[in-house]
């Protein structure tokens, strides 16, 4: 096998742990069809019932038909390899209700693949569910960065979530590259200054920071040059919702890069994102069709009085 068709067996053994009775789903869009092809040829050597299934471009916002979400529904297990992403999705947290194991990898490319699937994910999870637990069990927090960022939040009665890219449990979700312990804050809570200076959706890699100012919950002011002008024009179809901060979370896995694509750049080891929009799979109430994650460098995140994460360095 090549690199990348090694690369996709150890997702599927190391990550989905497919095994020969299962059925295996690959959903695709156009753009993305022939490294869902690889997933397809390599879940033929672990299992004897694999289907494929490619769609149109997913564009942001994409929700699954009805008959696609009900097909989704019958499989044991399910591979995401897509543009965007399709982990915000009702169809995809409703075939997690009916038991599948779900991996999703929007905008994967095969050197994110080749590079992260060689690193110890037993580990990323662990820490990942430190951070994880850290977010249930605390009260407040507060995030600063030297880039500007400065957001207060609430993290009452919010749970934390870890993405391991352990998927062996039915109903269990993560995305591959994984790597991350997150929350969504306390709905309306968040208060403050984001200044996202990593990387942002359609946007990629950060060349001058782009400032938002946030006032009970809400993104109320977006600042900066042309970078800060697209992600006015991202933001604008899906309205106030679509400005909800819903999602705070922190990079685990050191095998993750900055590249621009938001799947790996949110899995950094120690650096922080702040999603905008849809916040259902973290048991939010806001059900717009975008999840959109900012990634900020060298952050300071302190949750009740102590210090989780240190000018990008994790203290856990």
């Amino acid at each position: 096998m090549g690199m990348l068709e090694t690369a996709a067996h150890s997702a599927l053994k190391q990550c989905l742990n497919i095994k020969k009775n299962d059925k295996v789903l690959i959903v695709s869009d156009v753009p993305k069809a022939e490294m869902a092809l690889v997933f397809f040829k390599a879940a033929q050597r672990l299992s004897d019932r694999c289907s494929i299934f490619i769609i149109p471009l997913v564009s942001w916002g994409y929700e699954p038909c009805k008959p696609m979400a009900h097909l989704m529904e019958q499989f044991d297990a399910i591979v995401l390899v897509t543009s965007h992403s399709l982990s915000h999705t009702n169809a995809r947290r409703a075939a997690s209700r009916k038991g599948a194991r779900i991996a999703s990898l929007p905008g994967v490319t095969m050197e994110t693949l080749i590079r992260t699937m060689d690193g110890d994910y037993q580990a990323v999870a662990d820490v990942s569910r430190k951070i994880a637990d850290i977010f249930t069990i605390g009260h407040s927090g507060r995030l600063t960065t030297p880039a500007g960022t400065d957001l207060s939040f609430s993290l009452l009665r919010m749970k934390g979530h870890a993405d391991t890219g352990l998927i062996h449990e039915k109903g269990q979700f993560s995305n591959i590259p994984a790597g991350e312990g997150c929350a969504a804050p306390f709905h309306g809570s968040t208060q403050g200054v984001l200044v996202v200076d990593g990387s942002f959706p359609a946007v990629g890699k950060i060349d001058e920071p782009i400032r938002m100012t946030v006032k009970d919950g809400y993104v109320t002011r977006i600042a900066g040059d042309k970078s800060a002008e697209k992600v006015r024009e991202l933001l604008q179809p899906f309205g106030k919702a679509g400005k909800n901060i819903a999602e705070i979370g922190i990079g685990t896995n050191p095998k993750a890069k900055l590249t621009g694509v938001t799947l790996e750049d949110e899995k950094v080891l120690g650096t922080a994102h702040v999603a905008l929009g849809n916040n259902m799979s973290f048991d939010g109430k806001i059900a717009v069709h975008c999840h959109f994650d900012g990634v900020l460098l060298q952050p300071t995140l302190v949750i009740d009085g102590k210090t989780i994460v240190e000018k990008g360095v994790l203290q856990v």
